[in-house]
C-alpha cells in the first residue's frame, strides 16, 4: 500500500543557480532517481499528488523548466532540445548519473529528447499524454502561436479577467451539452480539464511567464500543429523499457497519439485512464503511483552499449515492425509522411 510521507518535512523546493540562470526543483524521497518533467505553462506543483507517494521508493526530482514556475525566465532558447541540456545539466549538478525519465505533455517530448541526446543517462521511459507524437494538437494550441492572438493573453493582466475565466471555464463545464451535438464538438468537451487549464493560463498574466510560454510554444506548435515529432527516432528505444500513460478522454493530446506511440514502439506499455483527461496523474494519483512503481519494478535499467546505438542508429527504423491493427498502422506510416513533409 503507498502511504504519503510527510510533504512540509520531506519534500523541498530547493534553487541552483546553472550558466547564470536560477533553476527550481522540488526533490523529494531517497534511492534511485526519478525525473518527472511537467508540461507547458505549467511548473512542478503539478506533480504534488504524486511526489510524496513516489519518493517511498524513489529520489524523486521535479524541476521547473526554464520560463516555468519559479525557475528565471530569461530570454533564451525554449527548444526540446533546450530543455533536455536543462535536465542533464541539473542532474549533473545534482550528482545523478541515471535516472527514470516521466514527461507529461510538453515535458514527454523533453523526456524522448533527452533519451535521444543522453542516453547514457537514463534508465527507463514514462511518456505521460506526451507531445511530439504526431502534428494533431489542441485548436487553441494553434491559434495562441500565432502573434494577434497571442498577444490577446496581455489581457489577462487586466482585474478580474483572470477570476473571470475561471467562473466562465466552470459554468460552461458543468452545464448541460445542447441537444442533438456530438459531444466531441460542444464545449464543454474542450473544458474537460478546465481546473488545470485556467490554472496554467492565470500563470500568464506574469509578463515574463507570458514571454516565455510564447517562445516555448512557437519553438514546438504553428499553425499547422505540432512542429516537432518523435516518430522518426522511436527505434532508438528497441531496448528501453517504455510505459504511455494517457487519459481515453484526453482532448489536449488525444488518446489516438496513444495507440500510435505505442504501434511506433512495439515494445512499449499502454495504460489508458478511463473517464480521464490531459491529466490522468491528477484524476487518479494513487492508481497513476501504482502503475509507475509497477511498471518500474518489473524492468530492470537499460545499460547503454554503444555499440547496440551505433548499430540502431546506423540501421535506422524498421517500418515493418509497427504493431497493432491496420488502421493503428496505416496511422503511423501517414504520421512518418507528414513528418518528413516540408510544408
Amino acid at each position: 500500500m503507498l502511504r504519503p510521507v510527510n510533504t512540509d518535512t520531506e519534500m523541498r523546493i530547493e534553487y541552483h543557480t546553472i550558466h547564470g540562470y536560477r533553476r527550481a526543483y522540488r526533490i523529494a524521497g531517497s534511492g534511485p532517481a526519478l525525473l518527472l518533467i511537467h508540461g507547458i505553462g505549467d511548473n512542478s506543483s503539478t506533480w504534488n499528488e504524486v511526489i510524496p507517494l513516489l519518493a517511498q521508493h524513489y529520489t524523486v526530482i521535479a524541476p521547473d523548466l526554464l520560463g516555468h514556475g519559479r525557475s528565471d525566465k530569461p530570454r533564451a532558447d525554449y527548444s526540446v532540445a533546450a530543455f533536455a541540456n536543462g535536465m542533464r545539466d541539473l542532474l549533473v549538478v545534482l550528482g545523478h548519473a541515471k535516472v527514470t525519465v516521466v514527461g507529461h505533455s510538453l515535458g514527454g517530448g523533453v523526456a524522448m529528447q533527452f533519451c535521444y541526446q543522453f542516453p547514457r543517462f537514463v534508465d527507463r521511459l514514462v511518456l505521460v499524454a506526451s507531445g511530439g507524437v504526431t502534428r494533431d494538437v489542441n485548436p487553441a494550441l494553434r491559434l495562441m502561436s500565432l502573434p494577434a492572438v497571442s498577444q490577446a493573453l496581455s489581457l489577462l493582466r487586466l482585474p478580474g479577467v483572470v477570476p473571470g475565466l475561471k467562473l466562465a471555464a466552470k459554468a460552461i463545464a458543468g452545464s448541460p451539452n445542447p441537444p442533438g451535438l456530438p459531444a466531441a464538438w460542444t464545449p464543454k468537451h474542450y473544458l474537460r480539464d478546465h481546473d488545470d487549464l485556467v490554472r496554467v493560463i492565470a500563470d500568464l498574466a506574469d509578463p515574463h511567464a507570458h514571454a516565455a510560454f510564447l517562445r516555448t510554444l512557437r519553438a514546438v506548435v504553428d499553425w499547422r500543429g505540432q512542429s516537432v515529432t518523435m516518430l522518426d527516432r522511436c527505434y532508438l528505444t528497441e531496448r528501453l523499457p517504455v510505459l504511455l500513460v494517457w487519459g481515453d478522454e484526453d482532448n489536449v493530446i488525444p488518446h489516438g497519439h496513444a495507440e500510435i506511440a505505442h504501434a511506433a514502439i512495439p515494445h512499449s506499455e499502454l495504460v489508458t485512464f478511463p473517464a480521464s483527461g490531459h491529466f490522468p496523474f491528477h484524476d487518479d494519483p494513487e492508481r497513476f503511483c501504482r502503475v509507475v512503481i509497477d511498471f518500474l519494478s518489473r524492468h530492470e535499467p537499460i545499460v547503454f552499449d554503444p555499440v547496440n546505438w551505433r548499430q540502431m542508429m546506423s540501421e535506422g527504423p524498421h517500418l515493418d515492425k509497427f504493431v497493432g491493427d491496420d488502421q493503428t498502422v496505416e496511422a503511423v506510416l501517414e504520421a512518418f509522411e507528414d513528418e518528413r513533409s516540408a510544408t
